[in-house]
């Protein structure tokens, strides 16, 4: 079975690096999200602060380079240049999905990253729902030490399971499995979306349980569904390219829920403007794939620089707000127009007290 996880994976980076896997109709509805401009906003841009404590730990930027890959030789690159990056701009980092290396050990190496960057300030380790009943807590904690990591993200990746021609669509006693884990372990579990977004029912779940974080994972960004569906060539199954809660909705959903819940906001942010819009309607941290693994694929440096033109957009964009750090810009007004509104009063959607 590990090599075909190994081919899979080989698949995976191959139609992201050469296809159009972006969502086609769908928006992440950060475009319906409007930061009030505050003409006097008493801030001296150069002092702005924004470091952030993400589960204990001080990262120079409330950003994480989302987990992507790892599990062939190929993934190795991509892998070592996002964690030095990651190292000498102080940001998280996370990695693919480790089940590769529970099947076949062979593959580790593909995710030690901290071979190539032992100061990187925050490591997630990565493993799927469907895979928890087989592996075990064993396996879970397996993935964590094996790879010196700092939580573990346990993925929900239903909607990619239901297109691929191999996936797994029964899902049945995942909750238990991940409470269980949570129960099991010492460090913190993040539950993990993978570009079908996080509802507001699902984080109740969640909570119920005592998950440690939620990263959204929200639509509008990269689709795992069109990876499958040409992967595939099931075109039969085209409807479900643009499925998933847009990622600035699913914010909403899970702060509607729960004010305190770490929060981690990805699915296709693309600019320090969108981190900074993220982390106004609740985010904690915001995450991105797509663009670093294009930059990886060229060098750290340029997965540098982009986090570097990241953080000066978002410095830019609190001077405007007059935030003078990252809880101010949580506290910053906002407008939401069009879908975005449409959605929010819809589901009744208010920040939670609790």
């Amino acid at each position: 079975m590990s090599p075909k996880t190994s081919s899979r994976k080989m698949d995976h980076l191959k139609i992201v690096s050469s296809k159009m896997v972006q969502a086609k109709e769908k928006t992440t509805l950060f475009e319906d999200v409007e930061l009030v401009h505050q003409a006097l906003p008493e801030v001296d841009e150069d002092e702005i602060d924004l470091s952030v404590k993400f589960f204990g730990k001080k990262l120079n930027y409330p950003l994480i380079i989302s987990g992507m890959t790892g599990g062939h030789k190929a993934a190795l690159k991509i892998n070592k240049n996002l964690a030095i990056a990651a190292q000498e701009t102080g940001i998280a980092m996370g990695v693919g999905s480790q089940r590769a290396m529970l099947e076949n050990p062979d593959l580790t190496y593909t995710y030690q990253v901290k071979e190539f960057a032992p100061d990187l300030p925050f490591l997630v380790g990565n493993i799927g729902a469907p895979q928890l009943a087989h592996f075990g807590i064993d396996g879970i904690k397996t993935a964590y030490n094996s790879i010196e990591a700092d939580a573990m993200a346990i993925h929900l990746n239903n909607l990619q399971e239901a297109v691929q021609k191999e996936g797994d669509t029964s899902s049945r006693g995942y909750l238990n499995e991940i409470k269980k884990s949570i129960s099991g372990v010492n460090f913190p579990i993040i539950i993990k979306e993978t570009g079908g977004g996080i509802s507001k029912e699902t984080t109740k779940k969640l909570i119920d349980i005592n998950a440690t974080g939620i990263d959204v994972g929200g639509a509008g960004g990269t689709s795992w569904s069109a990876v499958e569906l040409l992967r595939g060539n099931r075109p039969e199954l085209k409807d479900f390219w643009d499925w998933g809660i847009p990622t600035a909705a699913s914010i909403l959903e899970v702060r509607s829920v729960s004010a305190k819940i770490p929060l981690i906001a990805t699915g296709g942010l693309r600019t320090g403007l969108d981190i900074a819009k993220a982390i106004a309607l609740g985010a904690d941290v915001a995450g991105l794939a797509y663009p670093f693994f294009k930059a990886a694929e060229r060098g750290p440096n340029e997965v540098i620089n982009l986090i570097e033109n990241l953080a000066k957009i978002l410095r830019t964009t609190m001077f405007l707000v007059g935030a003078k750090n990252t809880n101010e810009l949580k506290q910053s007004k906002y407008v939401l127009f069009g879908t975005l509104l449409n959605w929010s009063n819809y589901r009744n959607l208010k920040h939670a007290l609790i």
